[in-house]
């Protein structure tokens, strides 16, 4: 067996197109339940234009015409990351190896070309995939993990901090059990304000939620004395709504325990396009995906640098709920 030893960079449209832009574009962006922005010029900027709701006047002469729209802009702080990953030749070969098993042309004497290729690049793509999911709600700079760029939730606190009027439910004193779940869910939209109310009807809106609110709400459907009840119980369920309004489990649990300075139970209720991941490969010299083996060590390397950065774009479209440390 031979050693990966053909060095690959992905460099300037190369680097978006085969690399970065399958993992943020299409089902992929999709599944990440967030407005995801890429490669937007820096400083990367998000201006929202509302139209007017009172432009309607009685026919007289003159000009009584305004104001025509209220734009809404917020630049987005982007932050210098990198993704390394080594292995041994051995290790990497069978993650590789199993990746691309399937194929009946694979060559065991042969660890080149482009079935080899497409392997390890989807390996990493899929660990720098995960990586930015975790960060983008988790991220604290001011945290010992998880502490390259803030995430969403840090974003929270700390307008809350400068004072930002969010709107939230406290549901310190309610445990999050199947029996309680709809007063969690409830109250998180009789505290939503009526400007976020109104977006309901474009299919838009979501509770982004931890697993614990998720399986308790699944649990309280399965007790539901309904045949649809029995049938999701026996063949599960693709995805959860309250009222119309989506559940996304935000998949960040298992990572909690190694950040303890943060609240273990969350639940947002906002827009999908209120918050935003933003990660940009074209305006930052250097950025690059470079993979190679490094016969001193005998370790097959990856990695990759780009720039990266969350923002909640209206702090008022959203309710927090509000739940005891961990």
């Amino acid at each position: 067996m031979r050693l990966i030893e053909n060095p690959k960079t992905y460099k300037g449209r190369e680097l978006e197109t085969i690399f970065f832009r399958p993992m943020f574009v299409g089902p992929n962006a999709e599944q990440l339940g967030i407005r995801m922005m890429y490669n937007m010029p820096v400083p990367t900027t998000v201006q929202v234009w509302s139209p007017r709701h009172d432009v309607l006047r009685a026919y007289t002469s003159g000009w009584e015409g305004g104001k025509s729209a209220q734009r809404l802009q917020k630049q987005i702080e982007l932050t210098k990351v990198k993704a390394e990953v080594g292995f041994s030749a051995s290790d990497y070969f069978q993650q590789v190896y199993e990746l691309i098993v399937g194929s009946a042309d694979v060559n065991l004497d042969d660890l080149t070309g482009t079935e080899l290729e497409k392997a390890e690049t989807e390996l990493f793509r899929a660990a720098i995939a995960e990586s930015l999911r975790v960060m983008m709600w988790m991220g604290d700079t001011s945290s010992d993990s998880f502490n390259e760029f803030d995430g969403l939730l840090v974003r929270l606190y700390q307008y809350t901090q400068d004072g930002e009027e969010i709107p939230a439910f406290n549901c310190q004193n309610i445990p999050v059990t199947p029996d309680n779940i709809l007063d969690i869910l409830g109250g998180m939209w009789k505290a939503a304000s009526p400007e976020l109310k109104a977006l309901k009807s474009e299919g838009n809106l979501a509770f982004f939620v931890t697993t614990d609110i998720y399986d308790a709400y699944e649990q309280y459907l399965d007790q539901c004395g309904a045949d649809g009840a029995y049938t999701d119980l026996m063949s599960g369920r693709r995805e959860l709504s309250y009222h119309g309004i989506k559940l996304i489990d935000m998949g960040i649990s298992q990572y909690m325990p190694l950040h303890y300075n943060r609240r273990s139970t969350h639940c947002i209720l906002t827009d999908r396009r209120n918050l935003i991941l933003a990660v940009n490969t074209a305006d930052y010299p250097g950025s690059e995906v470079r993979m190679w083996y490094n016969p001193d060590e005998m370790e097959n390397r990856q990695r990759a640098t780009f720039m990266v950065g969350t923002e909640i774009l209206d702090e008022t479209l959203l309710v927090y709920g509000q739940f005891n440390q961990a």
